[in-house]
């Protein structure tokens, strides 16, 4: 999948300790890419406590990441908290995408990693609310059949996605194995650039 990803990027879930990265993708949006991912605007110390619970339970982040830089990403929080001994079966999900890597295709491959892991964490309905002007998130809900409604001036989109299997289970682990792979590449060539 990855290499089909504009500038040589990878996708690849956030690691603990990288929410700084993610802050600082979501501080690097423009104005109208703000705008759009948090359906309103949205102060700098706004975005610097979204992100800081990127790392949460209930919470998967992937990243499309450039040279070592996020310039995407896939949020998947699992809605409210623990019910009784069991979590909620439904969930969110966002995504933002830095203007310049907009329209290669990191979208998809962020809303397929997001959909499998979903799937893999017993996540039974999967909502994807965005602003009715957004053009963009919806065609990107339509490629995966998501059903849309209106909904008060925007636009949800609803994945049931399917439960998981020993093979969807297998797929997520590779993804991991690959980013943890990718991650550590990219350590590499920066302090061998540095030297």
């Amino acid at each position: 999948m990855s290499e089909s990803l504009p500038g040589g990027g990878t996708v690849r879930k956030l690691w603990i300790g990288e929410t700084d990265a993610y802050r600082d993708h979501l501080l690097r949006l423009d104005r109208d890419s703000r705008h759009t991912r948090f359906s309103g605007a949205v102060s700098d110390e706004f975005i610097a406590r979204h992100a800081a619970t990127a790392t949460d339970l209930g919470v998967v982040v992937h990243g499309f990441f450039v040279d070592g830089v996020m310039r995407g990403a896939a949020e998947l929080r699992r809605n409210g908290s623990l019910v009784g001994a069991m979590p909620s079966n439904e969930a969110e999900a966002a995504f933002s995408i830095e203007q310049e890597w907009q329209s290669h295709g990191v979208g998809t491959v962020l809303l397929e990693r997001t959909l499998l892991s979903a799937r893999n964490r017993g996540i039974t309905h999967l909502r994807m609310d965005c602003l009715a002007d957004n053009r963009r998130m919806q065609q990107l809900a339509r490629k995966f059949e998501a059903g849309l409604t209106f909904d008060f001036g925007s636009v949800v989109g609803e994945v049931d996605p399917p439960r998981s299997t020993p093979l969807s289970l297998m797929r997520e682990a590779i993804e991991d194995a690959h980013g943890v792979a990718a991650r550590m590449l990219d350590a590499q060539s920066r302090i061998l650039g540095t030297v």
